[in-house]
């Protein structure tokens, strides 16, 4: 971390975004538009009840809420606190929101309505909460306090200093166990941000009072970033992007839809003149190419001209979808590129790739980043070309480890050649010229007669197929194999290929002992909100099957 900017911390970061430019738009959702000052406002009320309830510095707080603006407030409310928002997936049943609730300490809860009855049910062994505020429409219930009535009648919090070792913590479902809550220092991710001012060639500001001059900086370059996050922003693809977009005086539009709507992300590009647009892979970017064909096929194309980059990252995002996407921005002149990017809930700029549409979009393979290299997994570095397996491990500035959890932290973050490393467990090869090859997570990996198989590897091969919308692999146990390897496949209605055609198809794609030993076909594939696979569901529906 360069010392410098050891103290910046976001809420402070965004007082001063709001006093400098308090008529410019911070946040959209639907109808509803947030200015600056509107933003700092609303946060300021929602701090002063927090203060009021009890909650300070060091305590931690939960978001248990879809997009929308409240959310992006309810975190600005507890950085004003030197509070940690930690967020919560609003698909959790009972026994997971109460283990994620109890486990981050968390002092005040924000969840929105539709969670009202999974609460109810559990709010009252969940002691150490000591205020539940209830967001969106319907009925508050006599244990929580609505959350416009508390921005309408609470004084706003005073400023404070604050520290960039304030916390902002990132609950991650990995795939195994129970949620781990990711302790980023607000300072590291400040660092993290940095990058996007280099890429303006603009230096970043090293204390809050040179953030006004960065930002006029970035106004006279018509930077000005207007993020739509498509993908949740409990995910780190958008909230941690929400952050950075904020910090540089920008907005983030949300989707009010409950469940991804490509039509209605198209309209809110159009209206709000989005810049970027935050997705994970092609459960978001192939109903996004698919409304484009469908608009330009009825003589209406969508206007692309606002955008700049689509980011995506947690899942692979396959060649075949980048090129369609990129082809509709190139035949209106739009610059727009494809970001890819190799990161984690435990750390950032792993690899990254990006498309602009030149025969640049090869799936699953990544440019290694700066900070990042490949270790084996006793801990010595794998150089480049030598065609060996590794561990992805980026070192800088990243997490301080998991919450309450230091034998999992120890797992994570290593110390190699006098370094502290990330190293999630995610496996890759990388050539000569520093192209990483991604294999998978070794967590869900497949061992099928003694071979170590990849699932996304195979799901990728899958989807590379015209008549594949979708898939999941799995292993299941197996006499002869151990595990044999199991494709969970969304065909496309109108595809007409049997289960043997397909692994015919694969031959080409895969070695032997990866090609799937059964298909099981599915209507839809159920993913995860932030659009990862979620290999239990697959694993039981290709059990039952």
């Amino acid at each position: 971390m360069n010392a410098t900017t050891a103290g910046i911390n976001f809420g402070s970061a965004w007082e001063v975004v709001a006093d400098h430019a308090s008529d410019r738009l911070a946040l959209a959702s639907g109808e509803v538009n947030r200015t600056w000052g509107e933003f700092e406002d609303r946060a300021s009320r929602i701090a002063g009840a927090l203060a009021a309830a009890g909650v300070g510095p060091g305590d931690n707080v939960a978001c248990a809420l879809y997009n929308g603006n409240e959310y992006l407030e309810a975190e600005f409310a507890a950085f004003k606190l030197r509070a940690a928002p930690c967020n919560v997936n609003y698909r959790y049943v009972e026994r997971e929101l109460e283990y994620l609730v109890d486990n981050s300490d968390s002092k005040a809860v924000f969840f929105d309505s539709a969670l009202t009855e999974r609460f109810d049910s559990i709010q009252a062994g969940l002691t150490k909460v000591r205020q539940w505020i209830h967001v969106g429409a319907g009925e508050c219930p006599s244990w929580a306090d609505r959350y416009e009535s508390l921005v309408a009648s609470s004084s706003s919090a005073p400023r404070i200093d604050r520290s960039g070792d304030d916390l902002w913590i990132l609950y991650t479902g990995g795939t195994t166990g129970n949620p781990k809550g990711v302790m980023w220092p607000q300072a590291n991710l400040v660092q993290l941000a940095g990058r996007q001012f280099a890429a303006l060639g603009l230096e970043l500001p090293e204390n809050l009072a040179q953030i006004p001059a960065a930002l006029d900086a970035i106004d006279a370059l018509g930077a000005t970033p207007v993020q739509l996050a498509a993908s949740p922003l409990m995910h780190g693809t958008a909230g941690i992007g929400a952050l950075f977009n904020l910090f540089m005086g920008g907005a983030v539009a949300t989707l009010t839809s409950r469940s991804f709507d490509a039509a209605e992300l198209w309209r809110v590009v159009e209206g709000v003149r989005c810049t970027t647009i935050s997705i994970v892979g092609d459960v978001f970017s192939l109903p996004m190419v698919e409304v484009l064909d469908s608009a330009e096929q009825s003589g209406k194309p969508i206007d692309l001209s606002s955008v700049s980059r689509v980011s995506s990252s947690g899942v692979m995002w396959s060649q075949p979808v980048k090129d369609r996407l990129l082809a509709h921005a190139q035949a209106q002149g739009s610059a727009l590129a494809c970001h890819d990017s190799l990161g984690a809930s435990e750390g950032v700029g792993f690899g990254a790739k990006l498309s602009g549409g030149d025969d640049d979009t090869t799936t699953a393979t990544f440019t290694l980043g700066p900070n990042a290299a490949l270790f084996s997994a006793d801990g010595v570095r794998i150089q480049p070309g030598s065609d060996e397996a590794g561990l992805l491990a980026v070192t800088g500035p990243i997490p301080l480890g998991y919450y309450g959890d230091p034998v999992k932290t120890a797992e994570t973050f290593r110390t190699y050649e006098g370094q502290r490393w990330s190293i999630p467990g995610d496996w890759a090869r990388v050539d000569s010229d520093g192209i990483v090859t991604l294999m998978g997570r070794g967590s869900v990996s497949i061992n099928t007669a003694g071979e170590k198989v990849f699932p996304e590897e195979v799901e990728e091969a899958l989807k590379l197929l015209p008549e594949v919308i979708d898939a999941s692999v799995v292993g299941l146990p197996d006499p002869k194999w151990g595990s044999a390897v199991t494709a969970v496949v969304e065909f496309s209605p109108e595809a007409a290929i049997s289960d043997e055609d397909v692994i015919s198809a694969l031959r080409s794609l895969l070695s032997g002992y990866k090609l799937p030993k059964k298909i099981v076909r599915v209507e839809s594939l159920y993913r995860s909100p932030n659009g990862k696979s979620d290999y239990k569901w697959a694993t039981k529906v290709a059990a039952e099957a």
